[in-house]
């Protein structure tokens, strides 16, 4: 890593392969990535540790880490500018994650908001693994010493008590832990389901014609944007009373980059048909090199092997600085070279 690319300040972030990736996560995280990859040290993670929580099918997640992997490359994040791994290929994440849990309360973990929701979705298998998850996420990013992490809105919790366990550590043991915060960005909007828009567009909706998958077919796209709820109104207005025609309108801004009141100068004087028809348009237009891309990538198997191997190496790398330092500091043995 060059002196200049020291500098720069270190972004970690990561998204679950389980599910389809829905044009919600697209939007939300992984084309903001693209913007992020210039300017700091980023580690886009895949975080397959996190995902059995629930019980996976293991060919399946297998597969679906590695087109998730494909797919950051595919929309466009560089791997010679930015970290991209699996977690489990980095022993650091769970090393780490058992010595912080011992700096962690009972009680910050019984506040985890979080670990309620899912624990009422999952009832027949509420594990250890999901009540101590937000360990594991303080690891993943203490062990970069990461200062900054995109978060949403159902992840602050965690990156506060990432920040509260490392604020503990740091007081017991010197200067140890970069103490991240929330980056914040060019705030995107939120990307509702497309059959009941007050509610998150979710790669776990039971209805597939609620979310798009960025590699859906493209005429299904289409033919989804042309489904979408709206009203019995036929006025396209941005409003919170219209959540449908809102959601429209907000992923069209995302996709061009437009402001709402630029975007709406676009749907003025036209209807709901109109609307979707433009919807859908941009939306496939956007989606459509990336999946030519993740194709292409899909048959260059020796390539994505490299990546994984290089990448792996690199983040291994990185993390054993900051666990050896750790350990150290809490009093375990040397090891001998």
């Amino acid at each position: 890593m060059s002196a200049q690319a020291e500098k720069k300040k270190v972004i970690f972030s990561g998204i679950q392969p389980t599910g389809v990736i829905t044009l919600g996560n697209y939007l939300g995280a992984i084309k903001n990535w693209t913007r992020l990859q210039d300017d700091y040290n980023c580690l886009f993670c895949v975080v397959d540790m996190h995902s059995i929580t629930v019980r996976q099918d293991p060919v399946l997640l297998r597969k679906r880490a590695r087109d998730l992997l494909t797919l950051y490359i595919a929309a466009g994040l560089d791997p010679e500018k930015n970290i991209m791994y699996y977690q489990s290929h980095v022993s650091g994440h769970a090393e780490l994650a058992w010595i912080l849990s011992c700096f962690t309360y009972m009680g910050e973990l019984n506040r985890m908001t979080q670990f309620k929701e899912k624990a009422a979705k999952h009832n027949t298998n509420i594990n250890a693994g999901l009540f101590t998850y937000p360990v594991l996420m303080a690891a993943d990013i203490l062990l970069f010493q990461s200062d900054l992490v995109p978060v949403g809105h159902d992840q602050k919790q965690h990156l506060e008590i990432t920040r509260e366990i490392a604020t503990r550590f740091n007081n017991i043991y010197g200067d140890v832990f970069t103490i991240p915060e929330p980056y914040i960005g060019k705030v995107g909007a939120k990307i509702m389901s497309l059959q009941e828009p007050t509610k998150k567009m979710s790669k776990s909706d039971e209805n597939p014609n609620g979310y798009i998958s960025i590699l859906d077919d493209l005429g299904a796209i289409r033919n989804k944007i042309k489904r979408a709820v709206t009203d019995s109104d036929r006025e396209v207005t941005y409003s919170e009373d219209k959540p449908g025609v809102k959601n429209l309108i907000d992923i069209y801004s995302s996709v061009t980059g437009e402001t709402t009141e630029s975007s709406m100068k676009v749907f003025e004087g036209k209807g709901y048909g109109d609307l979707k028809k433009i919807v859908g348009e941009v939306v496939v237009d956007e989606l459509r090199p990336i999946q030519e891309r993740f194709k292409e990538l899909q048959k260059n198997k020796d390539y994505i092997d490299g990546i994984i191997k290089k990448n792996g190496e690199t983040a291994n790398y990185l993390a054993t600085k900051t666990l050896r330092k750790v350990q150290k500091k809490v009093g375990f043995p040397v090891r001998i070279r």
